[in-house]
């Protein structure tokens, strides 16, 4: 498959998936397709990687650390279903608080009603909002965390440049997502799963593949590991690095603003 990503100089605010579309309709697009699979993202996460998203994402929470200490607040952008917010609280002994936030209400649902029966509600704040305009102070959070949600950002260097302005200082940005696999022979593997057997998957299991399809593609255009890295540093971030898990398939990318 040719290399179809953006640089670091943008291209995701028109990309949907391998389809370019005009300023400012990607947006909708996305809202739709998260709105058809909601009820059914965390198994698609599952299909899509094979299960590796769970490991994935222990080890962001493992790199984050959260401390077991009253007053640490944390801001889970595009998180609507709960997932990382979840593991962080649990990971501070349920001392930490976590705002999740989605720009999809629908994702949003799905997470308050799982933070019901996991008994967390006492520590998760649920807000419906766009990741480029965070409604928020300057300086609120210790952490800011988003996992496979990046990617789906329209201006991604807008919402990274957010992401900074939120945090204070000395705090840590962890962005989880999927990325430009780097291991020979496990790239056409890859090629070959995500795109004749994930849509088919989605299909089955939603109903419907088409959302499927573009988030497939939708990963081959996200920059690869240095490209983003290089927007980090541009959005202000300090010390930033990334760590390549099952040979580039996925990376997190650390950042702190200093």
């Amino acid at each position: 498959m040719t290399d179809q990503r953006v640089s670091a100089d943008g291209g995701m605010e028109i990309s949907f998936g391998f389809r370019n579309v005009g300023a400012g309709e990607k947006q909708p697009l996305v809202n739709d397709v998260f709105h058809k699979v909601a009820k059914r993202y965390d198994i698609m996460n599952d299909v899509m990687s094979a299960g590796l998203h769970r490991a994935w994402k222990d080890a962001m929470i493992a790199a984050l650390n959260p401390p077991r200490r009253e007053g640490y607040r944390t801001l889970d952008v595009a998180g609507g279903t709960g997932d990382i917010a979840f593991r962080i609280i649990e990971a501070s002994d349920r001392k930490a608080h976590s705002t999740v936030l989605d720009i999809n209400g629908s994702m949003l649902a799905v997470g308050a009603e799982r933070a019901e029966k996991k008994k967390l509600s006492a520590n998760l704040t649920f807000v419906e909002a766009n990741a480029e305009e965070l409604p928020f102070e300057a300086n609120s959070f210790d952490a800011y965390t988003i996992a496979f949600g990046i990617r789906n950002v329209p201006r991604i260097d807008v919402a990274l440049k957010e992401a900074h302005r939120v945090l204070k200082r000395g705090g840590r940005l962890l962005v989880l997502e999927f990325s430009e696999v780097e291991m020979p022979l496990l790239d056409r593997f890859y090629d070959a799963w995500s795109f004749n057997a994930i849509p088919k998957f989605g299909k089955l299991i939603t109903g419907d593949e088409a959302p499927y399809q573009y988030l497939v593609e939708s990963i081959r255009k996200f920059p690869n590991q240095k490209d983003f890295a290089a927007m980090i540093v541009e959005a202000g971030f300090s010390r930033v690095s990334f760590t390549n898990y099952t040979g580039g398939i996925a990376a997190l990318h650390s950042g702190w603003k200093i």
